[in-house]
């Protein structure tokens, strides 16, 4: 049993009960706290290294999250590369039915899917030599995230990189 593991069973005397468990087990919502992300001057860094971006999972509805923040990031200079089989363009980009398939290997795999879709995402990450994975907020697959620093990848866990790259980038001095 991890600490960093809780199943939410219910409520009791109107709040949320916490008990050990598992990830996804039974019907019930598991929380899993992630560990190991980098300090936030290295994500500081990241963010400015970064160039491509692979969104696994991006909707083509401007009113997703996954869509906003693609198009945050694009804005912002960041070349972004749409990952969903269910979709064929997003931002005026071709959108690739899975990581194996983009057309460059991206800097940076930003992921808008459910924790029990990670470990699939970080062996196709690995495949194609991404740098940086970095699981949106709520998102959190420990047990994936170690494999893929393993395999040589820095992982972010439960954070939105569009959110940091606005807190962050206030706090970066002028040129």
């Amino acid at each position: 049993m991890h600490p960093e593991h809780f199943l939410f069973t219910g409520t009791e005397g109107g709040h949320m009960s916490q008990s050990p468990g598992q990830l996804n087990s039974g019907g019930d919502a598991a929380c899993e706290l992630p560990r190991g992300n980098p300090p936030e001057e290295q994500i500081r860094r990241l963010l400015g290294e970064i160039r491509s971006v692979a969104i696994v999972g991006i909707s083509d509805k401007p009113e997703r999250d996954s869509y906003r923040v693609a198009a945050y990031l694009q804005r912002q200079g960041y070349y972004i590369l749409p990952v969903n089989p269910n979709v064929s363009e997003v931002l005026g980009e071709k959108a690739y039915r899975q990581l194996t398939e983009l057309p460059e290997k991206p800097d940076a795999v930003v992921v808008f899917r459910r924790p029990d879709a990670v470990p699939e995402i970080v062996e196709q990450a690995r495949q194609v030599g991404a740098k940086i994975l970095w699981l949106q907020l709520g998102i959190v697959n420990n047990a994936a995230a170690d494999k893929a620093r393993a395999a040589g990848m820095i992982v972010v866990q439960n954070r939105c990189i569009m959110q940091d790259h606005l807190r962050l980038q206030t706090a970066l001095p002028d040129p």
